[in-house]
């Protein structure tokens, strides 16, 4: 008997009728090829490409000056990133102009490579190699768009006139090459939009510059295949990858990269999957900046490995830093949520997460592989405390806590440092067997945030300003000896900070700050507090004074006395009598 079949049911509640489903196709499943990456993993990391200086610079409001340009690219040196695509300067005077300064300068370490980025004209492509003139070895990567609505739609071209734009590009980069031969050069092609192209065409293309090219084993082109825009799901893009690599008549003479996007918030999953389905590297960017929903989120993934037990071969062990310096380079947060390193992702509000956390903590023993339930990593490994992780939730008393504390004193800690104080509050609760009042709360705070006179004070200071920096000169007290020391940057907190780390050579990166008025009127206190990663260590510090400039000094002596670490600028200077 055959069942009928079954008809959907009119919603009771019509969507828009410009809200409609039937406009769009799936993407075509991939066949021809032998399906076998469901049955892999990955074992190593694969070679990193960061392109935060070209394809994340390009998709900001406001692109990087060169300040921020030459921080960052310090930033992933640092990290260990081997790769980097550091512009488009036949295209952009700042990106050639950032390309000599890092040549002339001789800032690119010998085992880092630049990759620049080109379209396939001959014209960009001479312009390219000038920029270039004198780098120790570096990566051409031309490209043009290959998929058929870039053919049909914006070119009107078919694939053969397509097919020959990218020879001609292939065939330029190799002359002007020539003409430069104390360089080590690699090149590098993208199939633009791959994943909109026919999979089988954009192998045909990629063995006509090949066969341009004429890599061998020894010394290998990269063949880069984009999801310029994600169109599919990720297991779709390995499909495409996987059939690229087993179609591709040299594969063991070309390098497979991705570079994949997030338009369907699937540019991590499509690259891990393309990992196993073939693929050798990997483009995308810190934090996953870049153009809509931005690149693959170069941490994300290497953290995701880490998690797996694979030596990732990048150093994240202080996330705070690559937070610090990607947000004030780009001018873009971070979601409190983002994967890994994100403020509340080891985090636990759930009552029944806590106890489960706990127990894990209490029987996790040294020489074990790491099992603690609902955290799948260690939080030390990048610099995080247990402190936030295993805290007692309790919305209402961390809200009746601030609330206290703001009605009696005018004081408004920021959320971070309620997640400081609440265990401490809760101690406390737990000691005396009854509820806190405010004068309690308020002197647990001071004692412990609250430590700007001993054993280091800050007696006073002067700021000079030129242009947009400062420079600030802090006379110091240890243990009634006096010290001064002197800085500059853009503020003078920053400037301040600048001074302690010239004179101690510890490394101190701020996390987060606050202050506000304590009242209402021209002559009431500030309040400041600040959040400090001391050589890896998360700590706060709280000051009050009558100057805002000096609550926010003092904020940070509070935070260095806590760790212990303020006193080392006297053995600092007595090193340097010495």
């Amino acid at each position: 008997m055959q069942r009928p079949t079954p008809q959907p049911m009119e919603s009771k509640t019509m969507a828009s009728a410009n809200f409609n489903h039937r406009k769009y196709q799936p993407v075509e499943p991939v066949t021809g090829f032998t399906r076998t990456w469901p049955d892999r993993q990955v074992t190593e990391a694969p070679i990193w490409a960061s392109v935060d200086l070209r394809d994340g610079n390009q998709a900001l409001l406001e692109p990087m000056n060169v300040a921020q340009k030459q921080r960052l690219w310090h930033l992933l040196v640092k990290l260990g990133i081997k790769e980097i695509e550091i512009g488009f300067p036949s295209a952009s005077q700042p990106d050639y102009d950032f390309t000599r300064w890092l040549i002339e300068e001789n800032q690119i370490p010998d085992d880092v490579r630049v990759q620049v980025l080109v379209q396939a004209r001959e014209e960009l492509i001479a312009r390219t190699y000038e920029a270039l003139k004198g780098v120790k070895q570096a990566v051409v990567h031309v490209y043009n768009s290959t998929s058929r609505i870039q053919r049909e739609r914006v070119f009107g071209m078919s694939q053969d006139e397509i097919k020959q734009i990218a020879v001609r590009g292939a065939r330029w980069v190799k002359e002007y090459a020539s003409k430069y031969p104390e360089t080590d050069w690699t090149f590098q092609y993208s199939p633009e939009s791959f994943t909109s192209t026919e999979v089988d065409y954009a192998v045909d293309l990629c063995e006509a510059v090949m066969d341009e090219w004429q890599p061998t084993p020894q010394k290998r082109c990269i063949l880069n295949l984009p999801t310029t825009v994600e169109v599919g799901p990720p297991n779709h893009f390995a499909d495409q990858v996987e059939y690229f690599c087993q179609h591709l008549s040299r594969r063991d003479s070309a390098i497979i990269s991705v570079h994949t996007h997030n338009d369907r918030g699937g540019a991590v999953a499509s690259a891990e999957l393309a990992l196993v389905a073939g693929a050798d590297r990997v483009e995308g960017t810190l934090l996953g900046n870049g153009e809509r929903t931005g690149n693959m989120d170069i941490v994300t993934l290497a953290l995701n490995l880490y998690s797996q037990g694979v030596d990732p071969q990048l150093d994240l062990s202080n996330p705070d830093e690559i937070i610090q310096v990607c947000t004030e380079c780009t001018g873009l947060p971070i979601h409190p949520r983002h994967p890994w390193i994100g403020e509340l992702v080891y985090t636990a509000f759930s009552g029944s997460h806590q106890d489960a956390i706990r127990k894990s903590l209490k029987q996790q023993q040294d020489d074990e592989p790491w099992q603690v339930a609902y955290l799948p990593i260690d939080p030390a490994d990048l610099g995080r405390g247990y402190q936030a992780v295993i805290r007692v939730n309790s919305q209402s008393g961390k809200g009746g806590m601030t609330f206290l504390l703001e009605r009696d004193f005018g004081i408004s800690i920021p959320r971070w440092l309620q997640l400081e104080l609440a265990p401490i509050v809760q101690k406390k609760t737990e000691e005396q067997g009854g509820e806190l009042d405010s004068q309690v709360i308020h002197d647990l705070l001071v004692q412990h945030f609250v430590q700007d006179k001993v054993p280091v004070s800050l007696d006073g200071y002067r700021i000079e300003r030129s242009g947009d920096a400062e420079t600030l000169a802090a006379d110091i007290s240890v243990d009634g000896e006096q010290v001064c020391i002197e800085g500059k940057g853009k503020g003078a907190m920053a400037a301040f900070i600048s001074a302690w780390q010239t004179r101690t050579g510890l490394s101190i990166h701020v996390v987060d700050y606050a202050e506000h008025a304590m009242g209402e009127g021209s002559d009431v206190a500030a309040a400041a507090y600040v959040q400090l990663n001391v050589e890896g260590q998360r700590v706060c510090g709280m000051a009050v004074d009558a100057d805002t400039v000096s609550a926010s000094l003092k904020a940070v002596v509070s935070g260095l006395n806590s760790c212990g670490q303020a006193t080392r600028i006297a053995t600092a200077k007595q090193t340097q009598q010495a």
